[in-house]
């Protein structure tokens, strides 16, 4: 795993013009891993909004519990956590399919993107649920 999180540490020193290219155009794994880098923020991003709105129900649930019945939000953060630590794990085992080569960063960041997008929707369904 510590190799993933070097790998994407890498890609913070490529340069600017390459993390910045059309993605449609893409043609080295450079560019392609500079593409899933760009596919799996804006995925995080979409997800960090949308866990502000799950956290925000799962507060007002508490509120109007009685204080020894409160832990809607405690139990969203724990599972919340606990997905990260999946998604983390599982992207990284994805990654072995291709262990060692140039694709491997790649490979991690479109599981993390894809699995990071899946959860933005669960949190998303779970936030606009009638209270």
């Amino acid at each position: 795993m510590m190799k993933s999180y070097m790998c994407l540490a890498l890609l913070a020193l490529m340069p600017a013009a390459v993390q910045a290219q059309d993605c449609t155009e893409a043609a080295t794994q450079i560019e392609l891993t500079a593409c899933a880098e760009a596919d799996w923020q804006a995925a995080d991003a979409e997800l960090n909004q949308v866990w502000k709105d799950a956290m925000a129900l799962m507060k007002a649930i508490d509120a109007d519990l009685p204080e020894d019945e409160q832990g809607a939000a405690a139990q969203l953060r724990g599972a919340q956590r606990a997905w990260i630590a999946f998604r983390d794990a599982n992207c990284a085992a994805e990654g072995y399919l291709v262990h060692g080569g140039t694709a491997e960063p790649m490979v991690v960041l479109g599981c993390m993107s894809r699995l990071t997008q899946g959860r933005s929707a669960d949190l998303r369904a779970l936030a606009s649920t009638e209270y």
